[in-house]
């Protein structure tokens, strides 16, 4: 990043869907998305690509889906200033096209619809047959008009779907609740630390300790990868592996032995 942003050189960082697509609760979604853009202005980055990946995991709705990205918007573009300027990007989830060819297109059309409620600088269109196999040029340009259809379509006039008040509420208590494990990163840094949030070794004691886990990560040698997960009203959520009952961000960290 320092590298890049030191010859002005636009950064684009992949790191909150690969915990999307590892069945993350959403709120470590967005903690990983603010973490991102945090880091590219910390290290003078200018130009700040913020990728979003939509349906990660696949069984989000549509309204939890968007409200957890305007979470993710609304925390990252707080960082932007006349030094750093933040890009909208957005994309259909890696994991959530169907096998079956028609379906697939299908969804794709209805993924970058939702997707053009952020208003995004940049559409990054995933070919329709990743479910089946790597894309072929002719598939990709297929897939590009149809997701050219679809902004067509928004631009000359769709629904604010970002005034759900449903999507605001789930928004809002994302964007709390991310406060909450952000909080609890900053504890972990030891005194010597300026700033936790862009220190690796603080970083890292977030993840080996769980307090950034997911439940795909079990079995790794770093990560603790015993956060349970499912989605419940259309949001994915750590829940008690017992009851499966929703845990708060609190909750969910005091099990760990870290209060707030």
């Amino acid at each position: 990043m320092r590298w890049h942003g030191e010859r002005k050189i636009p950064v684009e960082v992949n790191e909150p869907h690969h915990w999307g697509m590892r069945d993350a609760p959403d709120v470590i979604y967005v903690v990983t998305s603010f973490l991102s853009a945090y880091n590219a202005k910390a290290m003078g980055v200018q130009d700040y690509i913020a990728q979003y990946m939509f349906n990660s995991p696949a069984g989000l709705s549509d309204r939890m889906d968007l409200a957890k990205i305007l979470a993710c918007i609304e925390l990252s573009e707080a960082l932007a200033d006349e030094d750093f300027r933040v890009y909208r990007q957005a994309r259909t989830g890696l994991l959530s096209y169907p096998v079956d060819p028609d379906a697939a297109r299908e969804h794709l059309a209805a993924s970058v619809y939702l997707q053009m409620a952020i208003k995004p600088h940049i559409v990054h269109v995933v070919g329709a047959t990743e479910a089946h196999h790597a894309t072929t040029a002719k598939e990709l340009i297929e897939s590009v008009k149809i997701a050219r259809r679809a902004i067509e379509n928004a631009l000359r006039g769709a629904p604010d779907m970002t005034a759900d008040p449903v999507v605001q509420h789930r928004k809002k208590e994302l964007i709390r609740e991310a406060q909450v494990t952000l909080e609890a990163i900053k504890k972990l840094a030891g005194p010597d630390v300026l700033d936790p949030w862009t220190d690796p070794a603080t970083l890292a004691r977030a993840v080996t300790l769980g307090i950034l886990d997911a439940p795909h990560l079990k079995g790794s040698p770093i990560a603790k990868g015993q956060i349970v997960t499912r989605i419940i009203d259309g949001m994915c959520v750590a829940v008690d592996p017992q009851t499966g009952k929703p845990l708060s961000e609190a909750e969910r960290l005091a099990r760990l032995g870290i209060s707030i």
